[in-house]
């Protein structure tokens, strides 16, 4: 057993249930698509990390994802009741240090992902800012309850919100670089992912021809 944790959120990859902001350009079956990919770049990328992985599903389990890693249903009302009920579970089971990632980010990769372990050695908490006013990372090396209670979930206050009560609280807070998810057909066709994943051009130009012209 690792003393670092990494807790890994997908959503179930469902037709209709998946980047439905993306969708609205490009397509249910479009954004499904995209997502598979970022999906399978997620899981490259953490299964290189130095820690223990604990995969949670949005719906159902599903065996082909993360062979080796322990895997779970996500369970809770918002996100904050399902992040937080994950963190308690890895620092019951006696990890030290815990970080959460999602599976939507193109540029997630193990350097960024260790660099946030690092950090945690002396500080309470990390974030990885994301450019829409979120994170993309989080990670404590103690518990910190309040980070998952009354926030404005999905919103672009979020980051700012949790970075000022957690100074008014005296944490240590340590940041990562900025980086984007894809949320929206702007955010995909600006990324490096989309640029250099030749699968991802073909599912936007066969889906998308009148775009594309």
């Amino acid at each position: 057993m690792h003393k670092n944790l990494l807790v890994v959120f997908v959503k179930n990859i469902i037709l209709g249930k998946v980047k439905t902001r993306l969708a609205k350009t490009i397509g249910d079956v479009g954004a499904f698509h995209i997502y598979h990919e970022l999906v399978a770049l997620t899981e490259e990328a953490s299964k290189k990390v130095n820690a223990d992985r604990h995969i949670y599903f949005s719906d159902v389990v599903i065996p082909s994802k993360w062979q080796s890693d322990e895997k779970f249903v996500q369970e809770g009302v918002d996100l904050g009741e399902r992040m937080k009920r994950s963190f308690l579970n890895g620092f019951e089971a006696g990890y030290e240090n815990i970080i959460i990632i999602g599976s939507d980010l193109p540029n997630i990769s193990k350097e960024i992902i260790e660099q946030g372990f690092d950090q945690l050695k002396d500080n309470d908490i990390v974030f990885g800012p994301a450019d829409d006013g979120g994170y993309y990372l989080m990670g404590m090396s103690q518990m910190t309850h309040s980070i998952f209670e009354d926030k404005p979930w999905s919103q672009s206050t979020l980051f700012d919100v949790t970075l000022q009560e957690l100074r008014e609280q005296k944490k240590s807070v340590a940041l990562l670089e900025h980086l984007n998810d894809i949320d929206t057909f702007e955010d995909l066709i600006a990324s490096d992912f989309y640029k250099t994943n030749k699968r991802a051009q073909e599912i936007v130009e066969h889906l998308t021809p009148e775009i594309n012209k």
